[in-house]
């Protein structure tokens, strides 16, 4: 498990994280020099240079969003002007995109941060601009919302695999919903009939709670508290659940960790939102006390499950039932091994627990739970030094990516392996890299007593 007793103090990851920032400036302007758009959006690098990958573009917001944070972060105008440009340019066909549940990622990670400069003054104010942001943002959560399956006793958003795929991942796209409904909208339906944003952000993830995560309640031979499935699996004749399932980890019956991340980080940021909302306005949907359990349940379970099934130094293996870790004997009780011959170790999934980590500690300081706060605190800090550290920070100038041994899609062999026959390392995501970015600009924050860095502005 994660050795939390070896976690450093929080202020002592501020050199990592300038180093970190120093590394970005040069990647993000040799990705705009170098990589070509015309080939779709950048998902993953090949010997160090960032290459597609078709599935979905569901990784082009990332992308600028990175240019965009690197400015919050360091104030610098060249990355914000490449973040911008690119957003007004690109992003428009994502936030009409009626067929992916990954607006949360693509259209916050833009729209969504640029709103959020602005709405904290680091950016000028500018009405019409400001407004741009909002109505991409109103749009895109109702796009999102109206991606809906009804299940018996509540519904979701579901995956680009068909109606009757519930993914693990979404749950980090309800914040698109939440965010709209902020401002006021709703997904207008036939009849002119209105469907609220929040009601159907709450009912996603309670499905997710419920059929994504696992309690170790008995719910079939392999829960594990904390497990997580990739994909959950519905008869949309009945709305009935039907089985887990998993299209990129090992099999529905163990943990792909990536996909347990999103559960960790979602949870935990909906956590942090619910005090935004009057008991009032909760009450219609069971009441504050309920989603808040619903919520805690899940993230608990999964953030618990993660360091007990997480290396000592924090960086998980892509799938805690990968069917050749046994070869590589007590690798629990030592730090994760990238260069080890059979199975890859994934740093994007740990670049991703790390903030929901990090919340969750927050979201027990604020309740006065000292115990749990230092727990989750301090699995994050050990995360975060892993990551913004050699072999998994990318000091290499010539290498795209910023932090390596990420892992797209190991069933489907399509990550590079650098020696046949052996696990495949050394290569960077666009998801990765955003997400160290997400949490290096989170932890600067801490460190440095600047404004608390939500979602929602």
């Amino acid at each position: 498990m994660i050795d939390l007793n070896s976690a450093p103090e929080l202020k002592s990851l501020e050199p990592q994280l300038n180093q970190f920032f120093d590394l970005a400036k040069t990647k993000i302007a040799a990705i705009d020099a170098e990589y070509d758009d015309a080939k779709g959006s950048p998902v993953f690098t090949v010997e160090g240079k960032y290459t597609t990958r078709g599935w979905t573009e569901w990784t082009e917001g990332f992308r600028y969003g990175i240019s965009v944070l690197h400015f919050d972060a360091t104030g610098d105008e060249e990355s914000l002007a490449s973040g911008r440009k690119r957003t007004v340019s690109k992003m428009a066909n994502h936030v009409s995109h009626i067929g992916v549940h990954d607006h949360g990622f693509n259209n916050l990670s833009t729209y969504g941060n640029l709103r959020r400069l602005m709405l904290e003054g680091r950016i000028p104010e500018n009405e019409w601009e400001r407004n741009f942001y909002e109505l991409a943002i109103k749009v895109s959560g109702a796009v999102q919302a109206a991606r809906w399956t009804n299940r018996q006793g509540g519904g979701f958003i579901h995956s680009f695999n068909g109606p009757h795929s519930l993914f693990v991942d979404t749950i980090r796209s309800c914040r698109i919903l939440m965010v709209a409904h902020r401002l006021g909208h709703v997904l207008m339906g036939e009849g002119d009939k209105p469907i609220n944003l929040l009601d159907r952000a709450l009912q996603h993830i309670e499905s997710t709670a419920k059929y994504s995560v696992f309690y170790g309640e008995g719910r079939d031979s392999y829960d594990e508290r904390g497990r997580t499935t990739h994909e959950a699996i519905f008869n949309t004749k009945d709305g009935a659940y039907r089985c887990p399932n998993s299209q990129q980890g090992y099999t529905g019956f163990s943990t792909w960790t990536r996909g347990q991340s999103w559960a960790i980080v979602g949870f935990a940021e909906e956590l942090e939102l619910l005090k935004e909302f009057s008991d009032e306005e909760l009450a219609e949907f069971g009441g504050r006390e309920a989603i808040e359990s619903m919520m805690l349940k899940g993230a608990t379970a999964t953030a618990d499950h993660c360091i007990e099934n997480t290396p000592v130094c924090g960086i998980p293996y892509w799938d805690t039932g990968a069917p050749k870790l046994h070869l590589l004997g007590d690798y629990m009780d030592r730090p994760a091994d990238p260069y080890n011959a059979y199975e890859p170790v994934d740093s994007s999934a740990a670049a991703i627990s790390a903030q929901g980590m990090f919340r969750l500690g927050k979201y027990f300081e604020a309740k006065g739970d000292t115990a749990n706060a230092e727990k989750y605190t301090k699995a994050g800090i050990k995360m975060a030094s892993s990551l913004f550290s050699e072999p998994y920070l990318s000091t290499d100038p010539k290498h795209h990516g910023l932090i390596l041994h990420s892992i797209y899609h190991e069933p489907n062999g399509w990550d590079h392996k650098p020696e046949a026959g052996k696990a495949a390392r050394g290569e960077s995501s666009m998801w990765g890299d955003y997400h160290a970015m997400e949490l290096a600009v989170y932890l600067q924050r801490l460190i440095q007593n600047k404004p608390y860095y939500t979602f929602w502005a």
